[in-house]
Formats: C-alpha cells, sequence, structure tokens
C-alpha cells in the first residue's frame, strides 16, 4: 500500500510537471558560436532591427551588433562610458539604455544606467546620461557574495518607464522595479510587483505586450517564462508559460533575450565546469515554436 501510494504521489508530481513546464531545449536550435570577441555575452536586444550585445564586468566599454542569422560582429561601437558591470540592455527608440547594475555580493550603492542616443548607425558619446537609483528595501551592504536578493541583470523599456528585475540568489524570485528615465538626480527604485521564479533571472525582452524572463538556476537548469501583461507595466497578475531549454552544461550560460516578430534570440556566454565547458552561443527559437 506503502509502494502504491508513492507511485501515485510520484506520478502526480510528474503530471503536475508536465502541466506546468513545457521542453523546448534550445540546443538544436543554436545559430552559431560567437566571436571571440564575445566571450560574456550579458545582454541583448533589438534596436530598428538589428541585434545588439556587449560584455560585462571587466571588459570594455563596447556595444557588438552582431548578425541575427549567423551570429557575426558587424559593428563595434564605444561608449563612453565605465563598464563596472554591464548586465542589461534596451532601447525607447532613440536611445540604448545600458543596465551597470550587476551586484552579485550587494555591495553596491551607486546604481546606474547609460542613457546613450542613438542616430542612424552612430552612438552620440557626448550626449551620455547617467540614471542613478538605489532599492529602499535594502539596508545591508556587506559584500557577500551569491547571497542578496538585490542583483539584477534584465531591464526593459515599455510605456516611459524603466523596467528591471531583480536577480535574487536566495529567495530565487524576481522583483520588478520601476525607473524614471527623466531623472536627472538619484532615485529611489519604485517596487511594483514580484515573482517566484524558483530560477535566478539573467535577462528580459518586451515585445507585443508579452514579458520574457530568462535565467537558470544553481542546478545548471536554464529557464524561460512568458507573461503576458494585463495592464500598461503589471506583469505578473497571470502565471506565465514556463518553458525549460536545456542544462547550461550544453547551452551556455544564459545570459540574453531579445524577441521581434519572427521569435526569440537567445544568447548564452562561455561556461566551465568539472564537467567540461561550452562556447559562447547564439541561438534563434522560432515563433511558431512556442505554444499558444
Amino acid at each position: 500500500m506503502k509502494r502504491t501510494l508513492l507511485l501515485l504521489a510520484f506520478l502526480a508530481f510528474q503530471t503536475a510537471f508536465s502541466q506546468q513546464t513545457d521542453f523546448l531545449k534550445i540546443k538544436k536550435y543554436r545559430i552559431n558560436y560567437l566571436d571571440n570577441k564575445i566571450q560574456e555575452t550579458s545582454g541583448l536586444n533589438f534596436f530598428n532591427g538589428k541585434l545588439y550585445t556587449f560584455n560585462d564586468s571587466g571588459n570594455a566599454p563596447e556595444l557588438f551588433e552582431i548578425n541575427k542569422t549567423s551570429g557575426e560582429v558587424v559593428k563595434t561601437l564605444k561608449v563612453n562610458a565605465r563598464n563596472t558591470d554591464w548586465e542589461a540592455l534596451t532601447n525607447d527608440g532613440d536611445h540604448f539604455y545600458i543596465g551597470d547594475f550587476g551586484n552579485n555580493d550587494g555591495s553596491r550603492r551607486h546604481l546606474t544606467i547609460y542613457k546613450v542616443p542613438f542616430q542612424g548607425d552612430s552612438l552620440q558619446n557626448n550626449q551620455v546620461k547617467e540614471i542613478k537609483f538605489h532599492y529602499p528595501e535594502q539596508t545591508d551592504y556587506i559584500s557577500s557574495y551569491f547571497k542578496t536578493d538585490f542583483d539584477a541583470e534584465a531591464m526593459v523599456y515599455a510605456h516611459g518607464k524603466l523596467h528591471v528585475f531583480t536577480k535574487e540568489w536566495v529567495s530565487k524570485s524576481t522583483v520588478h522595479y520601476v525607473i524614471d528615465p527623466e531623472k536627472n538626480e538619484k532615485q529611489d527604485a519604485v517596487k511594483t510587483e514580484s515573482y517566484k521564479t524558483n530560477f535566478m533571472v539573467t535577462d528580459a525582452a518586451y515585445f507585443d505586450k508579452k514579458l520574457y524572463l530568462v535565467g537558470y538556476s544553481k542546478k545548471t537548469e536554464v529557464f524561460l517564462d512568458v507573461f503576458t501583461e494585463t495592464e500598461p507595466g503589471i506583469f505578473f497578475k497571470e502565471s506565465p508559460k514556463h518553458y525549460y531549454l536545456g542544462s547550461a552544461l550544453s547551452v551556455g550560460q544564459i545570459e540574453g533575450i531579445a524577441v521581434d516578430e519572427t521569435g526569440i534570440s537567445i544568447s548564452g556566454e562561455k561556461f566551465k565546469s568539472p564537467l567540461g565547458k561550452t562556447k559562447p552561443s547564439l541561438y534563434f527559437i522560432p515563433k511558431d515554436q512556442l505554444r499558444d
């Protein structure tokens, strides 16, 4: 009887998991390995139909235009800004917004988003502005690597505001903060809503009233959640579509996502472990591969 109950419980769990999670293993959607210049891709964004990325902390302050169908570097754009820990990239149609707010030890007090005008194919580097902010809820700034809930690597622009989504090492949730891109003085990020993702969010994209959050767990599981916007700037009132994308051991450390009318582009930086290593890669999932 006991074994029967355990079997029934296991089957119930499996059924519940299959109902909540779709398997969309992205390894088969790899377009190419990325150029050696982009070993640590940590953000991805479409601007006027072209795809852009950059490297994260410790690298040069540069944006790379990459070919969306081959992953090859088309152009390198120097940015007049400091790369302390760039983690997210978005735009409003006239400016890039670069999120320099990586904070995986929880000690950063000076979080910045660079607002960079972009005209034609050129950055207006003499007009770069800094948007300074902090989290009012954070009171502890003692350095403690991978034990903070005030890290962030995801940001989108929507409805005239910047929306930042935290990467929570402890709670395995994400908090949605709103930031005003027009303010010149340092501002409080406004806590708006939260969601228990059960993975650490590493990037976001917003397209056609849907929010896409990608990230991974400490077990190297890579996930994608797709939320439907229920009112302007509100995303977490309804449960998302939840996808398992594979393991970082085979697809890399997924750090970038961008969406357009054709589908989803995803980038992963190099990943090393005792079990092996994975090269930085670019993936493309056609729109028709996602369930309705």
